[in-house]
């Protein structure tokens, strides 16, 4: 992970660009606020972008989703 502050950035966004897309990149400033520059992968024609978000396992049914959205519905 690579820290710059604001000003090197200014200078060098070219290169710090760069270096975000092998690793990760921080940028801190004077106040403390703390910034991570992510690159955005390329998408593939007619890929949906939630294909590049992992999954997680539960044991939640299709069943439980269903009666949650209903509950929401109900509710308004």
């Amino acid at each position: 992970m690579k820290v710059y502050n604001y000003s090197e950035v200014r200078q060098n966004c070219a290169v710090i660009f760069n270096t975000a897309l092998k690793e990760e990149v921080i940028i801190k400033r004077n106040d403390g606020n703390k910034f991570r520059l992510v690159t955005m992968r390329k998408q593939k024609k007619g890929q949906s972008p939630l294909e590049a978000v992992k999954g997680i396992k539960t044991n939640v049914t299709m069943v439980d989703i269903l009666d949650a959205i209903r509950e929401g519905r109900e509710r308004k």
